[in-house]
């Protein structure tokens, strides 16, 4: 027996990779949507809530919620964002910009142990367009994770149309969701979420660190929208 042999016999074998494409069943996690009666967290509570997802939509005033949850339907409910996040197992952010750091700041206890999933892009507004704004923690990704230490967070969701997401007419949605984290098992939470939207494929996009791209990413989606008059999403090739 060669040295070679014998080390290939005391190699101990190695486990198969996994398949990223082997993703949990998220069919029973209740979702809430924090800026549930606006337009991008209607349309995501629409879409989840139509694939069978049980969804809150939270509003400060309850009553708002309300109304957005009834307009919606599919047994999407509504509630104040206290409400929302203590009730929901996964919570996806989508409120304005301006009061991104107001709302979660708010809500640490309620988020605490939770997975929290940001798709808010910080842009501004100008007569040449959208330019993408830096926050200070680098993007508002890292700024949840840095306001809620207790909660897990990703990233997701930033480059959908809300038109899209919230026209009954239209059956799939043509487009990868792009999913940033931390930890594999959250992430893959999330790439499952958009599965369940049909059409729709979530593909991992690295750590919370390489958000900024992503979120700034839509500035240039909104130009591209403006010039061919589309609603223009993502893919991903070869993957």
């Amino acid at each position: 027996m060669t040295s070679t042999d014998s080390a290939a016999q005391k190699a101990p074998d190695k486990a198969p990779a996994k398949d990223p494409w082997d993703l949990p069943d998220v069919s029973g996690l209740v979702v809430g949507v924090l800026g549930g009666t606006g337009p991008q967290g209607k349309g995501l509570a629409y879409r989840l809530a139509k694939a069978g997802q049980k969804v809150i939509v939270g509003s400060r005033a309850a009553e708002r919620a309300a109304a957005a949850a009834e307009e919606i339907g599919h047994g999407v409910e509504g509630a104040d964002n206290a409400e929302t996040a203590r009730r929901s197992d996964v919570v996806i952010v989508a409120v304005p910009w301006d009061g991104h750091g107001k709302t979660l700041e708010s809500l640490r206890a309620e988020l605490s142990g939770k997975l929290v999933v940001d798709c808010v892009n910080p842009l501004g507004f100008d007569k040449k367009g959208a330019y993408a704004l830096k926050p200070e923690e680098g993007s508002a990704a890292e700024q949840a994770a840095a306001l809620l230490p207790d909660s897990r967070v990703a990233a997701a969701f930033h480059h959908l149309s809300a038109v899209l997401l919230q026209d009954p007419e239209i059956d799939e949605i043509d487009t990868d969701v792009m999913v940033l984290g931390e930890e594999r098992a959250d992430v893959e939470i999330v790439q499952a979420l958009a599965g369940r939207i049909p059409g729709m494929r979530g593909v991992f996009a690295g750590r919370l660190r390489n958000a900024h791209q992503v979120e700034s990413l839509v500035a240039n989606l909104i130009s591209v929208n403006r010039r061919y008059k589309a609603h223009a999403g993502l893919r991903v090739t070869d993957v």
